[in-house]
């Protein structure tokens, strides 16, 4: 059999604590804890593709830049990839010789997906990765052998996501995919570099100072940003380093071991996702995985200290004591680890300067049986990535930076109280309590439910008609894109560009004619913050362009900032194509061609468009939803295209909505 192989990190994915297998391989200390030390063997790609182990790393860069980010696990790889899409100068370091190449973190959840095709990013992933549609529950007494409870959907019609299922992959592979997106761009990790210390902004207008340590050479090393993120896991160097931050919440004492590999066994239900439970052995969390790979999850508190349990054969074991009267056996293991479940969150996201934040599990650590760790860590990170965009630009002031914690925090919080209920009844093996806490969840588990309160961001309608909410995601939605009549969903067509993006809805491009002429007009004149913006932007993206790489070639970015690089407007109308020509649009909406749509897909298993976005409207009405570059809705309103001062109403609508928190 393949001998197992665990990595040498300070643990990112879950905020988990992993422990070494001593009887494996030589173990080696990291920030206060002990792994095994990764044991390539020649197996596993690295970041320059050639799959021998070797490491690729690049030195630090003396040069300006914008923001620092200390750690390359999916949270940082996220929040770098994005940045420098965005053409912010940055720089990424790790204490690591390489990416991770086994284990860890490894589910993602609908809106991750759908993240992901967002940033045109998601196809390799979707290729490699394996999908769970339902999940099993089995259950054994003293008086019943081993048997199956019950089976479910894991993501009910209800849910309305475009992908319902969990995608197996492990996390190497999705820190490979946005390493390669940064070497498109001209940027490489700088590996083996250890974040040492930061000295904070002696004024407004100065740099962050942070210090880091070679860790082959010993040398220390100084450079200056803007900002710097700590993206460098449960024992985060950079939080710590932040005056009176801290760790809330439970640490926790429920042992679990985790074991990678291929799997020979009898049990039926092996390419589903399975929670079995036996009263007198304990719990499993059967995974399917990658390249015909099963994760398991073993319980192992009920069999003594931790200490007995450290050593892979006894893991294997106790799975085996579990699953009984079905067979179990490993062809092979590619990776295995130990872990306690704890909840936490730190106080804080940012430090009072407002120029050092944290994200991913620098700033919350759960148990990972929901497979919630690496997803959130992401979206930490998409959170901050164009809210530092627009802050370096200078066209976005401390209110907006100051949402991320607002919003992000509140988010931690929802999964540690979640996550602490799920592993509840995870460990007390109770199927019923483990079901209904699925059910209860099940909007947050997939992504769709990680909802925003009110800020400066976020301003809830009055009476709302359609299932738009602001601080909530925009919804699926299928319409026909009018310059090639290609059938498109509206939630993806537009890419992840930094932008904000305005939808004009109406039944009568005609009679609504007026209204939008005199509103793209406003938008687009110094008198309005729109305009204003945009003219600054403009600037601003001359100084700090977007980087071009092969992809824009048929991403073709340019067709989505045809008038503003800060935002991109689109039509939807009920109208039908026959009756409407882009020549009857106002001049903005007229260059704004790729993002005129039809709402004319007749399909009975989905609610149209408009209807389901904003409700019904009158044939003289049009609404207006105002989306958030992370895909956010920040608010929506309606107005009577045929009254005289409405166009003049939605002008200054729109001026107080972004006037807000945009500096023009």
């Amino acid at each position: 059999m393949k001998r197992a192989r665990t990595d040498s990190y300070s643990p990112e994915a879950n905020g988990v604590i992993f422990m070494a297998n001593p009887g494996a391989h030589p173990t080696a200390t990291t920030n206060g804890h002990t792994t095994t030390n990764a044991n390539n063997n020649g197996h596993g790609s690295t970041e320059n593709g050639n799959g021998n182990g070797k490491t690729n790393g690049s030195a630090l860069r003396q040069e300006p830049t914008h923001v620092i980010v200390a750690g390359a696990g999916p949270a940082g790889v996220m929040l770098a990839s994005n940045l420098v899409r965005f053409g912010i100068k940055t720089q990424i370091v790790d204490d690591r010789a390489n990416r991770t190449s086994t284990g860890r973190a490894d589910g993602l959840q609908p809106k991750t997906i759908e993240t992901l095709k967002q940033l045109r990013l998601a196809e390799p992933l979707l290729q490699k990765g394996a999908k769970i549609f339902d999940i099993c529950f089995w259950n054994a007494t003293p008086d019943q052998t081993l048997h199956r409870t019950h089976r479910e959907i894991h993501y009910p019609p209800f849910l309305d996501v475009e992908d319902p299922y969990i995608l197996l992959v492990h996390q190497g592979m999705v820190e490979e995919l946005f390493i390669s997106d940064l070497q498109s761009r001209g940027i490489s990790v700088a590996r083996n570099t250890a974040y040492t210390r930061f000295s904070p902004p002696s004024k407004a207008t100065s740099d962050v100072q942070v210090v880091f340590q070679d860790r082959v050479t010993g040398e220390e090393k100084s450079l200056r940003a803007q900002y710097l993120v700590g993206c460098d896991g449960a024992h985060s160097r950079v939080r710590k380093s932040i005056p009176q931050m801290e760790m809330q919440g439970e640490s926790g004492t429920s042992a679990w071991g985790v074991l990678d590999g291929i799997v020979d066994t009898d049990f039926p239900d092996l390419w589903s996702k399975v929670v079995i439970h036996s009263e007198t052995a304990g719990t499993i969390l059967c995974i399917p995985r990658e390249k015909g790979m099963t994760r398991l999850y073993i319980e192992l508190t009920k069999s003594g200290p931790m200490s007995e349990a450290a050593t892979e054969e006894f893991v294997m074991n106790q799975a085996r004591e579990i699953m009984k009267p079905y067979s179990l056996t490993w062809k092979s293991v590619e990776w295995f680890g130990l872990y306690k479940v704890g909840q936490r969150v730190a106080s804080r996201f940012m430090d009072e300067s407002g120029r050092v934040f944290i994200a991913g599990d620098a700033a919350h650590t759960h148990s990972p049986k929901a497979a919630q760790g690496m997803n959130v860590s992401m979206h930490d990170s998409f959170n901050l990535s164009w809210k530092l965009n627009l802050a370096i630009r200078g066209l976005a002031g401390a209110n907006l930076l100051a949402t991320y914690e607002n919003e992000r925090r509140k988010i931690a919080q929802d999964l540690i109280n979640f996550d602490y209920e799920h592993a509840q009844a995870f460990s007390a093996g109770d199927p019923k309590a483990l079901a209904r806490n699925f059910a209860t969840n099940i909007r947050f588990i997939a992504g769709v439910g990680a909802e925003y309160g009110k800020n400066v961001l976020n301003k809830p309608e009055k009476t709302p008609r359609g299932k738009l909410r602001a601080g909530s995601l925009i919804l699926p939605a299928m319409v026909e894109r009018y310059v090639d009549a290609n059938p498109v969903h509206l939630q993806l067509d537009i890419p992840m560009l930094g932008q904000f993006r305005i939808f004009f809805f109406t039944p009568n491009v005609h009679l609504a004619s007026s209204f939008l002429k005199k509103v793209c007009a406003y938008a687009t004149s110094l008198e309005s913050v729109l305009g204003r913006v945009t003219d600054a932007a403009e600037e601003s993206y001359k100084e700090l362009p977007f980087p071009e790489t092969d992809s824009d070639y048929f991403v073709q970015p340019d067709r989505y900032l045809p008038v503003s690089k800060c935002f991109t407007y689109a039509l939807v109308t009920t109208m039908p194509k026959s009756t409407v020509e882009i020549a009857h649009l106002p001049p903005l909406l007229q260059k704004s061609k790729w993002t005129f749509y039809l709402d004319s897909i007749k399909d009975p298993t989905r609610e149209p468009c408009t209807r389901k976005w904003v409700g019904k409207l009158e044939e003289d009405e049009v609404a207006i939803v105002n989306v958030r570059p992370d895909g956010y809705v920040g608010s929506i309103q309606r107005w009577n295209a045929s009254a005289e001062d409405e166009a003049t109403e939605a002008c200054l609508w729109l001026d107080q909505y972004y006037g807000r928190f945009l500096i023009s």
